[in-house]
């Protein structure tokens, strides 16, 4: 007999171990499936409020929509919105669920994946504004230019509208600290080297075609001159 107690002892004991862990799964299991639910809701009710207020035609006139779809998705800006809170919903679930369960290994990665979601909402809202600003920019400098009968004012506003989108996506990555801002560095370093080599070769070699371009944009009135 006592053979036997030994041998069943170590049965005995995994079968406690099971009879603890049961209602801890079943709990984490269950707030799973709450969480599962208030993330669908979150994300149905998000994205009829953000179409309710217009905000996905705010993005498909600053062009985000328009990018997405060349990308290959079919989904727009403002459902991207809503599977980020869906996302969000969904890892704060699983966060609850395995701290239950006491894997707090598991649980502090999520809660620094967690952290990191709510930046690159901020930066994609800071995109989508930022590219409506960039277009609005852009319009406004081309209205001014065939206002003030300059040429290539669609050139201008071009340039004017991607100046604004340059500073705009730098804001977002920084919001969103990736690399430590090296990209962003790299991307001034590459950016000041194209505009100090086109600066140097149009200085060297288009003096004549600077003049040119000035005397097109504003022409001198010729009546003032003594013939």
């Amino acid at each position: 007999m006592d053979n036997i107690s030994v041998l069943l002892e170590p049965v005995h004991a995994f079968l406690n171990q099971i009879g603890a862990f049961m209602p801890r799964l079943m709990i984490a299991l269950g707030v799973l499936l709450v969480g599962w639910l208030i993330a669908k809701a979150l994300r149905y009710s998000l994205v009829k409020a953000l179409r309710a207020l217009n905000f996905n035609v705010l993005t498909e006139r600053a062009g985000v929509d328009g990018f997405l779809q060349q990308s290959g998705t079919e989904k727009d800006t403002t459902e991207l919105v809503g599977w980020i809170v869906y996302a969000t919903a969904l890892l704060v679930s699983l966060i609850i669920a395995f701290n239950s369960l006491g894997l707090m290994q598991v649980t502090d990665l999520l809660s620094k994946l967690l952290l990191f979601v709510p930046k690159i909402l901020v930066a994609l809202l800071i995109i989508v504004f930022g590219s409506y600003f960039a277009r609005f920019v852009g319009t406004s400098v081309q209205n001014y230019c065939r206002g003030a009968d300059i040429s290539d004012g669609d050139l201008l506003g071009r340039v004017a509208r991607y100046a604004v989108l340059v500073f705009v996506l730098l804001l977002a990555m920084d919001n969103v600290e990736i690399s430590g801002g090296l990209i962003q560095q790299t991307f001034l370093i590459i950016l000041a080297g194209f505009v100090f080599a086109g600066a140097l070769a149009f200085g060297l070699g288009g003096r004549d075609y600077a003049a040119a371009l000035l005397e097109r944009w504003f022409p001198r009135d010729r009546s003032d001159r003594t013939p």
